[in-house]
C-alpha cells in the first residue's frame, strides 16, 4: 500500500513484536538490564511489569536473540494453565516428553533435568510472559522448583513478565515466601512526548525512510494526544495515518491527518479515555469494591486449594501413621490390663487353696 508511496522498505509501525524495531527508551533499557543481570549473574527471580502494549514481549525477544548456546531457556507464553499443565509446558520447552506423567513424576523429571544441565555448566532460564494470568498454585510451584540451589548460587533463573495485576498478587501476604526470592522488580513506564518523537523516527530509519521527519513535531504532538506513550497505540495510529495519507494522495503528514486517523479509529484523546475510566470507577465504587472482594476471595480459595492439595498428597503417610498409632494404643491397653492383673489382691479362693 503506502510503502512505495513513501519510499519505505517495510512497514515501520507493524503491531507484531519484532526485536529489530525495539526502541530502547530509558525505561526499556533499565528493564533489559535487569533481565540480563538475572541471566548472566545467576540471580534467581526478576519481575518486569508494564501496561498493555508497552513492549514487554519485544524485550523478551531481544533478550532471547542475544543468548548463546550455553544458556538453556524455557519460554512459556500461554499462562492460563493449572499447575500440572504448567509443569508440562516448561518440560516441553526444555525438550522433554512430560505427557502421561503424574505431578510427582513431572517434578522429579524437572529436578533431574535442572541438576544435569547445571553439572554441564549450563545456565537455565525460565521466562514467563503474561505472568499475571498465573494462578496462586502455579506461582507456588514456580517458587518450589526455583528453590533448587547449590551453596553459592541458584540453579534455575526465573523472569516473570506481566501486566501490573501481577504486582497486586505478589503484594498479598500469602505471597511473602515468593517475594523473598525476587531479586529485582521493575515497572516499564510509558514513553514521554520527547521519547515518542525519537521512537517514531527510530522506526522510520529502520525501514529506510529518506525523510525521517515524515511526522513533523506538531504531528507528533497530535499522536501523543491520542496514543499517549504506549508503543502499540502509537503504531496503530501512525500506521492508520500513513494509510489515510496514501488513500488521499497527500504528500505529508499533518495534524489534520492525525485527527482524521483518530476519528476513523473512533479514538477520543488518551487523556479523555483515562478520565472516562476513572469517572466510571467513581460513579460505581461498589462495582470496584465487589471486584476487589471477589479477587480477594478467589485468592483465598486458591491458597486453601493449594494447602488441601498438599494434605491430600500426605494422605497415604497419614493413614499409615494412624494405623501405627492404633496398634500402639492396643498394645498399651493390653500392657496396662496385664499389669493390673498382676497387682490385683488375691481372691478368697486363692487364699484357701494356698492354706489347704
Amino acid at each position: 500500500m503506502y510503502l512505495e508511496y513513501f519510499g519505505l522498505s517495510a512497514q515501520p509501525f507493524q503491531l507484531t513484536p519484532d526485536s529489530d524495531f525495539l526502541f530502547m527508551s530509558e525505561s526499556h533499557s533499565r528493564a533489559k538490564a535487569y533481565m540480563d543481570y538475572t541471566v548472566w549473574n545467576r540471580e534467581g527471580f526478576v519481575v518486569i511489569t508494564g501496561e498493555i502494549g508497552c513492549g514487554k514481549t519485544t524485550l523478551i525477544q531481544k533478550l532471547l536473540s542475544e543468548l548463546d548456546e550455553n544458556v538453556v531457556v524455557a519460554k512459556v507464553f500461554q499462562t492460563q494453565l493449572d499447575e500440572v499443565e504448567f509443569l508440562q509446558a516448561v518440560l516441553v520447552e526444555f525438550g522433554l516428553n512430560p505427557f502421561n506423567a503424574k505431578k510427582v513424576e513431572l517434578l522429579d523429571m524437572l529436578n533431574n533435568f535442572l541438576i544435569e544441565q547445571f553439572l554441564q555448566n549450563k545456565q537455565i532460564v525460565l521466562i514467563v510472559d503474561d505472568a499475571h494470568n498465573l494462578s496462586v498454585k502455579v506461582l507456588e510451584e514456580i517458587r518450589m522448583f526455583a528453590g533448587l540451589e547449590t551453596r553459592k548460587e541458584k540453579i534455575l533463573h526465573v523472569i516473570l513478565v506481566a501486566q501490573p495485576q501481577l504486582n497486586e498478587m505478589l503484594d498479598h501476604p500469602d505471597m511473602q515466601q515468593l517475594m523473598q526470592r525476587v531479586k529485582l522488580r521493575y515497572h516499564i513506564r510509558a514513553l514521554s512526548e520527547r521519547e515518542l518523537g525519537d521512537y517514531v523516527r527510530h522506526r522510520l530509519s529502520i525501514v529506510g525512510a529518506a525523510n525521517r521527519t515524515l511526522f513533523p513535531p506538531e504531528a507528533l504532538s497530535a499522536v501523543y494526544k491520542y496514543a499517549g506513550g504506549i508503543p502499540r497505540l502509537i503504531n496503530t495510529l501512525c500506521d492508520t495515518t500513513l494509510t489515510c495519507a496514501y488513500a488521499d494522495n497527500l504528500p505529508a503528514i499533518t495534524v489534520d491527518l492525525i485527527e482524521t486517523a483518530a476519528k476513523e479509529l473512533q479514538w477520543p484523546s488518551y487523556a479523555e479515555r483515562v478520565d472516562k475510566s476513572r469517572s466510571a470507577a467513581k460513579r460505581d465504587p461498589s462495582e470496584g469494591a465487589v471486584r476487589e472482594t471477589l479477587q480477594e476471595q478467589s485468592h483465598k480459595l486458591s491458597v486453601i486449594a493449594t494447602r488441601v492439595g498438599k494434605i491430600e498428597e500426605l494422605s497415604p503417610a497419614l493413614e499409615s501413621i494412624a494405623k501405627s498409632l492404633a496398634a500402639i494404643e492396643t498394645y498399651l491397653r493390653n500392657l496396662v490390663h496385664s499389669s493390673n492383673a498382676q497387682l490385683r489382691p488375691d481372691s478368697t479362693v486363692d487364699r484357701q487353696k494356698r492354706s489347704g
